[in-house]
Order: structure tokens, then sequence, then C-alpha cells
């Protein structure tokens, strides 16, 4: 106990003397939280679109201030399509809306479709997103201009009434600044402590402290407590200014906040050191830590890019990369609270991730200089 003591004091009093570490382990959240929370959005709020009128009308006009009038939309205005195809193709343009001319007798019709929307299916986000907008405004417009006219029109066959759970304002900053906790912890834990051995063999102190009598599992648990405290604390700041200034809900229990992190935290710790261990050079072991630990953390967490939409052989790689199930105990306790049928197996998962780590750490890590 007084030699891990001992190595940890060491190992913290590097840490203090280390700006570097302090900026990646306070400012890197930061600015990942800003970029994710303000920089990165999936709902775009406003689109560019050509309304065409083949033929002016009193509905047509009444149609046009409503669009007009939306916060979604920049309209343009013409009396033939062609006029606007050009602008779709190049961009300029994300739909087209086209009222007919026989648009003010079909409109009160629901055997018929009274407007026409193009939309550019290259990009197939924004295509839907406009779709989905300009149905939602013929919707609200139909109703109000038929109870204002007194027309009635014919019921359609099925109606939807969409109900909206977790994330009642089908807003992406509420899933995006959770995660990207996730990718914070995982560059603090697997980048600093990627360097903490590598460092020790690049100074030559390694040596020193091979002289020794410390053990295998004095070196690790003395190496990592001070980089998992320092880890804890970047994701209570992260979760404070997730809460505080991103507005992001958290109905879940910080206990069981501080529990899976903290389980993570080990799995993300022992990853950095077992590449520190297995590299010697600091250069080397900060590039391995980015491949092996931030690129799939990034690419297959379900963060940015569902995984349920990847082939079957990138899901089965999904199971193996820790954040995965981070990210997926984090939206849930943000979002809908202590959920332990999706917290329970998430768990698990980081528990026997990080059992294997620190063991294959303890496998390959030497204490001589052969």
């Amino acid at each position: 106990m007084t030699r891990m003591v001992g190595l940890t004091r060491k190992e913290t009093l590097q840490v203090l003397r280390d700006p570097s570490t302090i900026m990646i382990a306070v400012i890197l959240p930061l600015l990942l939280l800003f970029l994710f929370g303000y920089g990165v959005t999936f709902d775009p709020r406003s689109f560019n679109v050509g309304l065409v009128i083949e033929q002016p009308t009193a509905e047509t006009g009444s149609f046009k201030a409503s669009l007009e009038n939306s916060r979604f939309f920049q309209v343009q205005t013409s009396h033939d399509r062609r006029f606007f195809e050009q602008d779709l193709v190049a961009g300029r343009l994300n739909g087209i809306i086209i009222l007919r001319e026989d648009f003010a007798r079909v409109v009160y019709r629901a055997d018929t479709a009274p407007i026409q929307v193009i939309v550019d299916g290259s990009d197939p986000n924004t295509a839907y997103l406009v779709n989905n907008y300009v149905q939602l405004l013929w919707a609200n417009w139909l109703e109000q201009v038929t109870i204002s006219s007194g027309q009635q029109r014919a019921p359609p066959v099925a109606s939807l009434e969409p109900q909206i759970w977790y994330n009642s304002e089908v807003s992406s900053k509420n899933y995006l600044v959770p995660g990207s906790v996730a990718i914070t912890l995982t560059m603090i834990g697997a980048l600093l402590t990627a360097l903490v051995v590598a460092r020790e063999w690049e100074r030559g102190t390694m040596e020193a402290l091979l002289a020794t009598p410390i053990g295998i599992s004095e070196l690790i648990v003395g190496k990592i407590i001070p980089y998992f405290l320092l880890g804890l604390g970047s994701m209570i700041l992260s979760v404070i200014t997730a809460i505080l200034v991103f507005d992001v809900p958290f109905r879940g229990s910080f206990l069981l906040l501080l529990l899976t992190s903290s389980v993570f935290m080990l799995c993300s710790l022992g990853q950095g050191l077992l590449i520190s261990t297995l590299t010697r050079n600091q250069l080397v072991a900060a590039q391995v830590s980015i491949l092996s630990a931030f690129l799939p953390a990034f690419y297959f967490s379900n963060f940015v890019f569902e995984i349920d939409s990847m082939p079957w052989a990138l899901r089965m790689i999904s199971y193996a990369v820790p954040a995965r199930y981070f990210v997926s105990s984090l939206q849930t306790l943000f979002l809908s609270g202590d959920i332990w049928s999706v917290i329970g197996p998430d768990l698990i998962g980081l528990g026997l991730f990080a059992v294997l780590i620190f063991a294959i750490t303890a496998l390959v890590t030497r204490t001589t200089l052969d």
C-alpha cells in the first residue's frame, strides 16, 4: 500500500505539473460540448423553397402567406416550375412546391392531391425534413382555412396522431450532447494514459521505477488513479454544462451516472495504459489511441451514425467498443431515467470489457528492462 500510494502521489504531481494534461481534461470537454451542442445539428430550421402558383386565387394567396410566415421556409414565387429547376439541381433550393391551376377547386377534396412537392434526393435528410415540414404546414393551413370559410372537407380514410416520448422537442442536441460526454471521456482516458508509461520510457525514468520492488498490480493502480479522478471531474463538469448551458433534461440518478461513468473510465484508462505499455513512444501511443479508441467510439457508439443501419459485420464490431454501451446509458439517463433494462446490460458489457483489458495489460506489462 505504501508503494502504491507513493506512485500515485508521484503521478498526481506529474499531472499537476503538466499544463497540457489540464487542458485536455478541462478545455477539451468544453470545446467538444460546445461543438456538438451548437455546431452540429440534425435539425435544419430554415429551407429555401420555390413556390409555383399556376393560377392565382384567394386560396393560393392564403397558402403563400402561411408559407412565408413560417419560420421554416424562405420562399421564392413563380408561375412556372421550369424557373426553379436549375436552382434545385444546383442546390440553391431545397424544394419546389407546386400549386396546380385547379388548386382552388380540389383543395377541399380528400381523393386528390392539390399540391406537389419536389425535393432533391441527393441529401435524404434535408429532403425528408422539407417534405415533413410542408405536410405539417399544409395540414395546419387546411384546418384553419376550412374553419374560416365554412367549407366541409371530406374526411380522410386514416389520420395520424403522432406521440413523441422522451425527446418531445425532437432536438438533436438532447442526444448529441450526452453522447459527446462519452467521446470526451474516451479521449481523456485513452489519450492521457496512453502517454503515461511511454513517457517514462522516453525520459529514462522507467529504469529507476523498475529498480524498486513495485509489482505489476501496484504499477497499474498507481498510474490510473490520478487519471481516473481527473476523468470523473471532467464528466461532472460536462454534465453540469449540458444541463445548465444547453438545457438538456436529466431524468436519471446522479449516483447511477457516477457508477456507469466510473466503469467506463476503467475501460478507457485500461485501453490507454495497454497502448502505452506496448508502444513505449508518446507519438506512436497518441496516434494508436486516436485510431483504436476515439475513431471507433465516434463511429460505432450510435452517437452520430445509427448502428442498426450498418451492415451485419459492422454491427458485430460495435459490440467490442465500450462507448457503444456508455452512449446508450447516457442517453437513457438523460432522456428517460433509470431504465435498468437498458442500463443493466450496458454495465455488464462495460464491466466485462474492463476486466478483460486490465487482464491483458497485466500480462503484457514488463517490470524488467529486457
